[in-house]
């Protein structure tokens, strides 16, 4: 089992996590600032499903890689339908 981590909306996101990741979570980050969406206080979580990593903000968006790429999929909780 691998333990994941969480960090704030604007921090570095962990630097294990594949660049098609973190290039998600900055352009998921830049649409919210964009919009003028008031992030305070919230954050992004990472856990492991299968030894994949997998990134949930508070409002309830998913980050996770598709499976034999190397990009990454922006969903929410919510209508994250993928088979692992």
């Amino acid at each position: 089992m691998r333990l994941g981590t969480r960090w704030g909306v604007g921090q570095a996101a962990p630097g294990t996590l594949p660049e098609a990741m973190r290039a998600s979570i900055r352009a998921v980050e830049e649409e919210l600032r964009s919009a003028g969406q008031d992030t305070r206080g919230w954050g992004w979580t990472l856990t492991y499903l299968e030894d994949r990593p997998l990134v949930d903000l508070d409002d309830g968006t998913r980050v996770r890689m598709v499976p034999g790429e190397d990009a990454a999929l922006i969903t929410s909780v919510e209508l994250d339908t993928a088979e692992d």
